[in-house]
């Protein structure tokens, strides 16, 4: 079975337009899309804590979660992961790689043998170092594009 895990946040979003305020989040739109093409079930990765409605604020945060290697709490769990053999994880480029909310929840699952393939959103900096940063912190994961 497959999963699309994903995080995503709305409010405050840089958009090739500037700064513009999101009903929903752009990664939710992307795990949307996927799961339409897929069927996969979804999971939406939801820290305790939310994330400022200011880009600015949430960029700040985001910043120092990841310089004290961070692990924000996340609201809800998955138990069910036996069942999935691959998992496409969604979640947009902080700082260079994936917000530390979604470490919280990949160190919460057992990964190994499964497949997981990251999908990004950014606004030009691509995947960033989250690909690498995945297999060293995962090497019994198997890591694809």
């Amino acid at each position: 079975m497959k999963l699309i895990a994903y995080f995503s946040r709305a409010d405050e979003n840089y958009t090739s337009d500037g700064i513009k305020k999101l009903s929903v989040g752009n990664t939710e739109v992307v795990a949307n899309i996927i799961h339409d093409l897929t069927g996969a079930d979804l999971f939406k990765i939801e820290p305790v804590k939310s994330y400022p409605k200011d880009y600015h604020e949430t960029t700040h945060l985001a910043q120092i979660e990841l310089n004290n290697n961070a692990r924000p709490a996340i609201k809800n769990k998955l138990t069910n992961t036996e069942e999935y053999d691959i998992i496409y994880l969604g979640y947009p480029n902080w700082w260079g790689t994936m917000p530390m909310v979604v470490l919280t929840f990949l160190e919460s699952i057992n990964l190994t043998g499964k497949i997981i393939k990251p999908f990004c959103t950014h606004e030009g900096s691509g995947m960033g170092n989250s690909e690498s940063n995945l297999k060293s912190y995962f090497p019994d994961a198997i890591i694809k594009k």
